[in-house]
Parts: structure tokens; C-alpha cells; sequence
């Protein structure tokens, strides 16, 4: 594209010469109709009725041609287009509960199917993050429009150990600040122990980006979820929870133990309630298909560089059908 703008400024160049040649004709014609205008060889009446309206047609055609050339360069301009775009983070709880079988087959079987569905059904503007969290919490799958990616990811998820869900909601808030690129703005009293925290975003505002929490929301490790979720808050970042699992719950055999793992609704609500995002009970696995479908990108105007060549071709060819039709209306014929 670069090796057209030369040709463009060569051809501006020429536009002085076309208003310096046209001049000098005009004065060539002037200085004629002077010279042989009394013995009736020339039309100078005609033009001089004319007056400056003679000017217009060949102006509108150098115009034109201007517009013509200047669209050589395919010029952009930055323009606020609409377009579903953000960061979504399935953050999958991978502890052992998740292997329970009140949803057919597993917890997180079922999960992992609803979860590839999502991910078939989301614009290229979306980015698509996976991360994991048993006791610790791991970016499995940085933010990617790549479904090919993304679905690999899910499909390598097993069951861990205990459950954290604070490392969890840590782990996906790192990887949209990551992804994003941006670095927080940190207040002067912002240092807690020797690590930075953001100064809070005003309240009520959300960014793109969201977090999608899949687990049965029963949280066995420290530390408490809720200082996690303040940092969600503070980065404007809601987080939209899936309940997996029933609350009358099912019995797990893990390691000689025998285990009753029931869904905890009541923390899953107080999570997505205070920021701003929402609760999904998903007792079957088509309740997580009908969830997946409510979870939709946020549509936003986003400032993008367009190539608007069109528009200068189209503007160049409507002037030049202009000074045409001007030219033969007023002139009897087309310079």
C-alpha cells in the first residue's frame, strides 16, 4: 500500500500545471478574441454572456481529478464502529467434588460440554480464556480467538484436589490484566503488604471483560474467596457464577474417604451480586447449555482504522458527472 503514496504526490504535483496550462489558454483565447473578435471568426459574445460560469466545469473536473488521485493512496480515517468484542475467562473448578455425578456424567463433564458449545458459538472479536483452579489456580489457556485453542484446552481438564475458590477468581483477573495489556493505576496509599492494589474503578462500571466461575461453590482452602472477588470489583470486572451440581448433593469415595458434596448456592449468588454479574443454577446439562447462551459479549464502539478509498472514488466520480453534464448544459459540449 506505502508504494502507492508516491504515485499520489506525483499526481498532485501535476495539479498546478493543469491551473497554470488552463490560464494561460484562457488568457491565449482572450488575447484572440481581441485580435479577430470584429471580424466575426470568433464566439466571443457567446463567452463573455457566460462570465464565470465558463470557469465551473473544467474547475469541477480538475477537482475531480484531484479527489481521484488523493484515492490513489487508499487513505484511512479512524472511525467508531460497532462490534462485539471482550475477554471471557472460564475459570473451571477442577477439585475433587467436580467429579461427582448428580449431573450426568460428571460435574465437570457436563461442564466441558456446555463449555465447548460457547466457545463454537462466539464472534472472532472475542477472546476466550481458560483457566483452572483446584487448591492453586493456573492459566490454562491465555485469552485467544482461536477456538481450535480454547477447545483443546477444555478438553485436557481433569479432577485435582481441594477447592480455593479465591485462587480461582486471582487467576482469571491476572489473565485479563494480561491480556489487556494495561497496567494498574495505583493510589499513593495503595501498597498492602508489599503488594500494589488498584485504585477502584467508579461503581456501577464494568469493563468487556468478564469471568465465567464454574464449580459447585463449595470452597475448602484458604484464603477467603471474598478478597479475591474485592479485586474483580475494584477492576470493574463482573464475574458470572455457574452452579454445577444439585443441593441435595452426591457421596464421593476419595481416597478411602467417603464425602457428601452439595452445591453452595448462597456464596455463588452473594459472588455474581456484588459485581454485577449473574447467579445460573445448572442442575442438568441443558441448564449449562441455556446459561451459555445468556453469557453474550458486551457491543461497543471502538475507534478502528477504515479505508475509505470508496468514498474519495465515489466523491471523484460524482464530481466529474457533475462538471460533465454543467459543461453540456451551459457549453453544448464536454471539455
Amino acid at each position: 500500500m506505502t508504494f502507492l503514496w508516491p504515485v499520489m504526490f506525483a499526481g498532485l504535483l501535476l495539479v498546478p500545471i493543469f491551473i497554470a496550462a488552463y490560464l494561460w489558454m484562457q488568457q491565449r483565447r482572450r488575447d484572440m478574441v481581441a485580435r479577430y473578435g470584429n471580424f466575426g471568426l470568433l464566439q466571443g459574445a457567446s463567452s463573455r454572456r457566460l462570465g464565470v460560469r465558463r470557469h465551473i466545469p473544467p474547475g469541477l473536473f480538475l477537482l475531480a481529478l484531484t479527489i481521484l488521485i488523493v484515492a490513489l493512496a487508499r487513505p484511512q480515517a479512524m472511525v467508531s464502529l460497532p462490534r462485539l468484542e471482550g475477554t471471557v475467562i472460564l475459570a473451571f473448578d477442577v477439585s475433587g467434588s467436580m467429579a461427582a455425578d448428580d449431573i450426568k456424567p460428571t460435574r465437570l463433564d457436563a461442564a466441558k460440554a456446555a463449555a465447548r458449545d460457547f466457545v463454537l458459538r462466539q464472534p472472532s472479536s472475542v477472546q476466550i480464556g481458560v483457566v483452572t483452579f483446584s487448591d492453586a489456580g493456573f492459566a490454562t489457556q491465555p485469552p485467544t480467538s482461536e477456538q481450535t485453542a480454547v477447545l483443546a484446552a477444555i478438553n485436557r481438564l481433569t479432577v485435582q484436589r481441594g477447592t480455593s475458590l479465591a485462587r480461582g477468581v486471582d487467576a482469571a483477573v491476572n489473565v485479563i490484566a494480561a491480556a489487556n495489556d494495561k497496567p494498574l493505576t495505583l493510589s499513593d496509599n495503595s501498597v498492602q503488604g508489599g503488594e500494589p492494589t488498584p485504585t477502584p474503578v467508579p461503581k456501577g462500571s464494568y469493563t468487556s471483560d468478564v469471568i465465567v466461575l464454574i464449580t459447585d461453590g463449595e470452597n475448602t482452602q484458604s484464603p477467603d474467596p471474598f478478597t479475591a472477588v474485592q479485586n474483580a470489583i475494584d477492576r470493574g470486572i463482573r464475574i458470572y457464577t455457574v452452579g454445577v451440581g444439585s443441593t441435595d448433593g452426591a457421596t464421593l469415595h476419595i481416597d478411602g474417604f467417603t464425602i457428601r458434596s452439595r452445591l453452595d448456592e448462597a456464596t455463588l449468588q452473594h459472588i455474581a451480586d456484588v459485581t454485577g454479574g449473574t447467579y445460573y443454577n445448572a442442575e442438568t446439562e441443558a441448564d449449562l447449555h441455556a446459561i451459555y447462551d445468556n453469557l453474550n459479549p458486551q457491543l461497543v464502539l471502538k475507534p478502528q482504522a477504515t479505508e475509505v478509498t470508496s468514498l474519495f472514488a465515489g466523491a471523484g466520480m460524482l464530481v466529474l458527472l457533475i462538471g460533465g453534464m454543467l459543461s453540456l448544459f451551459w457549453l453544448g459540449r464536454v471539455p
